[in-house]
């Protein structure tokens, strides 16, 4: 059996490419066969790694059934397909793009139902009037089930979506909707409003990996090699090199600025006549706070730079995924 390592990338559209740039940004550039005609391809920068090109929600499936190790996909896809996601997957990284809610959404004349308890009310008193349950049209039946019954509501009959689910009340097939949203326009256009308590997902695009597929040697060092180079680049997103010359107390200044600022030392190196070259890695959120305590302990000036890559000795990702799958 091939023990090449197989990556799900959706097919067309914004994912594709949103998908395509973030890899590239790492240092891993999807290359299509076929001058971009073919639905496979590979990734430049690491050995042993094919590219498939699906849609997201197949990606979801495969990775379900262990056929591919890591997908692009939504994550209302995974939790609304799979049975039991949290032993069929693993969700290494949200990646920033392919941004929707997944939204109880009801008519904008109920002016009296703005919460999840208001629909319960509903619900019920619909079912008295009218001899039938309240209809809910939707394309989430799982994601739907789930969340009404963490409210208690039961008196409601899901209406299966196969078009537009934002026109179901306007045409009389349904009275309320659970649907996708990014901005809400689509629902206000449609006239309809999301309940206050009716955010079922907040969901992204992530980058997930089959807990299923069959982890073999060269896959694994496959996936070490790509979260390595992923893991790295995100680090040099949220952080900076900081240097700085001064008579420091290194032990008390490394210290505090690894305790309160989460900095990683570097070097610090004593030199002649009581002065210390200090260089650390720190997050970017607290460089101006750093920069305050090295010159309130003698430097002249401090130093920021930006690197391409940050590699730490220990991959985060990797670990996680590794301790999920198995040594």
């Amino acid at each position: 059996m091939s023990d090449t390592l197989i990556l799900g990338i959706p097919s067309k559209g914004r994912l594709q490419e949103n998908a395509n740039t973030f890899f590239a940004r790492a240092g891993l550039s999807v290359k299509q066969a076929g001058g971009g005609r073919e639905y496979a391809g590979r990734l430049a920068g690491v050995d042993n790694v094919s590219v498939a090109f699906l849609s997201a929600s197949e990606i979801a499936g495969r990775l379900e059934d262990g056929t591919i190790h890591f997908g692009v996909t939504g994550e209302d896809l995974i939790r609304e397909q799979l049975a039991d996601p949290g032993s069929a997957v693993e969700f290494v990284l949200p990646l920033g793009f392919g941004y929707a809610d997944v939204v109880v959404a009801v008519p904008q004349s109920w002016i009296d139902v703005s919460t999840m308890a208001d629909l319960d009310d509903v619900a019920l008193a619909f079912h008295r009037r009218h001899g039938r349950r309240l209809r809910i049209a939707t394309k989430y039946l799982n994601l739907t089930r789930g969340f009404f019954a963490g409210h208690g509501i039961a008196d409601y009959r899901i209406v299966e979506s196969a078009g537009a689910t934002e026109g179901a009340p306007a045409a009389g097939t349904a009275e309320a909707i659970v649907d996708i949203t990014t901005t809400g326009s689509t629902l206000a256009a449609n006239n309809l409003k999301v309940l206050d308590d009716g955010v079922i997902l907040k969901s992204q695009a992530n980058l997930v990996a089959s807990l299923r597929a069959p982890w073999g040697t060269q896959a694994r060092a496959a996936a070490s090699a790509m979260l390595d180079m992923i893991d790295a680049k995100r680090r040099s997103d949220s952080h900076a090199v900081v240097s700085a010359r001064a008579a420091f107390d290194l032990p008390a200044v490394t210290d505090e600025l690894e305790r309160t600022f989460g900095c990683v030392v570097e070097s610090a190196v004593s030199l002649a006549g009581g002065l210390a070259d200090l260089r650390l890695v720190c997050p970017r959120a607290h460089l101006r706070a750093v920069a305050d305590r090295l010159r309130a302990g003698g430097a002249e000036a401090v130093t920021v730079s930006g690197a391409e890559y940050i590699f730490r000795a220990r991959n985060e990702l990797y670990a996680r995924l590794e301790g999920r799958i198995g040594r």
